[in-house]
């Protein structure tokens, strides 16, 4: 992945794509996950359009695997220039405010990530799942953090750690999208289906008083012309609301739509309707 991030864009996207179908073609689990969620959430797809979309989808995430080099170990000058970031000066408007980054598993989100750490001199805590692979997991944690205001917390921690950093003043990049299991989980709908969703951004945001603001980022463009473009969002009003239920159903509604806007870049890897209501067969 150090060699690999040298390449140019352009020609480093390419060979991301390959391994992406490479994925498709080989991983028979992963694209059988993959299938399996399309089905689910958009059950209008014709067989034929639903393969296509996960081969699609592999390949946007092939290529941001490969791409992941590029965060860990580029200049700051380069990942400015293939890394786009729009709407910074709303998280600029909330200075001396606790803040809490709401960034859904798009397929962009280290990119994204690390270009906000290039600006946000408060500096940013984000949680993490242990690797399979320690050494992968050393590499990785070490070029997020590599410019000293990227705090990672292992989700087995607990969120007391990443609650204090809050409270010191760095803004809490917080992805509750995926199934943690039941505890701390309520059912709402995900595209139609009941879908075991934390309550974390609701009970986080009520605890330390922060602002929700949403960072989504997305590959853009072709050829030459390709990068990521971090987008911050508008901050959430009227959040938390009347109650951890509605707030979950607020935070599913809201990724419909991103998701909507580019369904290839999501991350349908994972299993997330694998937790279902108590008597309910499993999915996968």
């Amino acid at each position: 992945m150090w060699l690999l991030h040298w390449l140019p864009l352009p020609v480093l996207a390419v060979f991301g794509r390959v391994f992406g179908l490479a994925l498709y073609l080989l991983v028979r689990e992963r694209r059988q996950v993959t299938l399996t969620n399309l089905g689910l959430c958009f059950p209008q797809l014709a067989p034929a359009e639903k393969s296509a979309l996960a081969r699609r989808h592999l390949m946007a995430f092939g290529r941001s695997f490969l791409e992941l080099g590029l965060w860990w170990w580029s200049s700051p000058a380069r990942m400015r220039r293939l890394v786009r970031l729009e709407g910074a000066e709303k998280l600029a408007a909330c200075k001396g405010r606790p803040v809490i980054l709401l960034v859904p598993h798009f397929v962009g989100i280290d990119a994204g990530g690390m270009r906000l750490a290039l600006e946000l001199e408060r500096g940013l805590v984000a949680m993490y799942t242990h690797q399979k692979n320690r050494v992968f997991e050393a590499a990785m944690n070490k070029g997020r953090c590599r410019f000293g205001n990227f705090e990672m917390v292992s989700r087995q921690e607990g969120t007391r750690r990443a609650l204090k950093a809050v409270k010191a003043g760095r803004v809490f990049h917080y992805s509750p999208d995926m199934d943690y299991g039941p505890r701390e989980s309520v059912f709402v709908p995900f595209f139609g289906v009941p879908t075991a969703t934390i309550t974390g951004l609701s009970r986080l945001a009520r605890l330390t008083g922060a602002t929700v603001i949403p960072l989504v980022t997305r590959m853009e463009g072709r050829g030459w012309q390709t990068r990521y473009v971090a987008t911050v969002g508008e901050p959430w009003a009227d959040f938390p609301g009347a109650g951890e239920l509605a707030d979950a159903r607020r935070l599913n509604a809201f990724i419909e739509a991103e998701v909507l806007r580019s369904p290839e870049q999501y991350y349908w890897l994972h299993k997330r309707f694998k937790t279902r209501p108590p008597g309910e067969k499993g999915l996968y």
